[in-house]
């Protein structure tokens, strides 16, 4: 049985991909700095290596000792407006982290990595359906990193040709990630829209709208959203083939093709928590793109990829392992 080492592991996205390997036997090892992921989302009997992904030796000890086959990477500082204000905290994490993880790759004569990705690569797109051929734009540090840890990958891999150690990869770009497959395991991120406004709901808060004015049908951004536990889905898809020997494409979009408005979101979360309220509204955040709505059909034909929730499910799901939070916090 193949092993695969998930960084970022103990984070939200991460650690369904953790629970998505297990469900179909692949044995899994964690690493994880914990600077946004939480330990006990790591299960008991998964192997925990706490540390950056930063620190070479150390990751490359733990991929040499597990006898990893392959890397699912997600570990990064992954907010876009937040880079804005941090650029070079933001390039160190997503830039100079993935630059040492290849390094003890190679060092560990791994060879097959999926990259996490985003769709900020794609910054404000012109057109009404992104694919994997539209022009990638990042409009913010974030973005930016993320594309620069696609052309790593790339460059890797062709300096890795015709080696005993050739480098096997692909980028999947994700779009807005939602929902929880488990009930023990949530979004936690302080900028994240779910979490947000489940968090405003908790508390005895109002949810806040930012950005009221995009040119969009109801002055809110659009986005893609897909549930967590559909694309831990793929990771193991995109891992399984890579491991395979298949050809997979450089990236993918795991998107929806099916654009939801935040108003939108907030009607499904007030219908959902039987809580209706009105947001209050505030001004943009910087680095927000109006719309950006992806197909993917690239994805589904390679990698197992399909919207198995609608937008209430999603929802549901969300609240659910929120209530599950509270009711297990002291």
């Amino acid at each position: 049985m193949s092993t695969w080492m998930v960084t970022g592991g103990a984070g939200y996205i991460g650690s369904h991909v953790v629970e998505a390997f297990r469900a179909q036997g692949i044995g899994v090892v964690v690493v994880d700095d914990l600077s946004s992921g939480h330990e006990a989302f790591v299960p008991a009997d998964v192997p925990f290596v706490r540390t950056d992904v930063q620190d070479r030796e150390a990751v490359a000890a733990a991929l040499d000792e597990h006898r990893v086959q392959g890397v699912v990477h997600l570990a990064g500082f992954k907010y876009a407006g937040v880079s804005v204000t941090r650029p070079l905290h933001t390039y160190t994490q997503n830039v100079t982290g993935t630059v040492a993880l290849l390094q003890a790759m190679a060092d560990a004569g791994t060879t097959d990595i999926v990259f996490s990705s985003s769709a900020a690569v794609y910054g404000t797109p012109t057109v009404d359906l992104v694919t994997e051929t539209t022009p990638t734009l990042p409009e913010s540090p974030y973005g930016e990193s993320k594309l620069v840890g696609e052309w790593l990958l790339r460059d890797q891999a062709r300096a890795l040709e015709g080696t005993s150690t050739p480098l096997r990869h692909t980028s999947l770009r994700y779009f807005n990630v939602v929902g929880s497959g488990h009930d023990h395991l949530y979004d936690t991120s302080p900028h994240n829209l779910f979490p947000l406004v489940l968090d405003a709901l908790v508390q005895g808060r109002t949810p806040t709208v930012f950005g009221t004015d995009y040119p969009t049908p109801d002055g809110t951004c659009v986005r893609d959203y897909v549930h967590v536990a559909d694309l831990a889905t793929s990771h193991v898809a995109a891992a399984r083939a890579l491991e395979g020997g298949h050809d997979l494409a450089p990236v993918y979009n795991l998107g929806s093709g099916d654009g939801v408005s935040v108003r939108q979101i907030m009607s499904a979360v007030a219908s959902v928590t039987g809580t209706p309220f009105t947001p209050q509204e505030a001004p943009r955040r910087p680095g927000d793109p109006a719309r950006i709505v992806a197909s993917g059909e690239l994805a589904a034909r390679d990698l197992d990829w399909q919207m198995r929730h609608t937008l209430e499910q999603m929802v549901e799901s969300a609240w659910r392992a929120r209530q599950a939070a509270e009711a297990a916090t002291p």
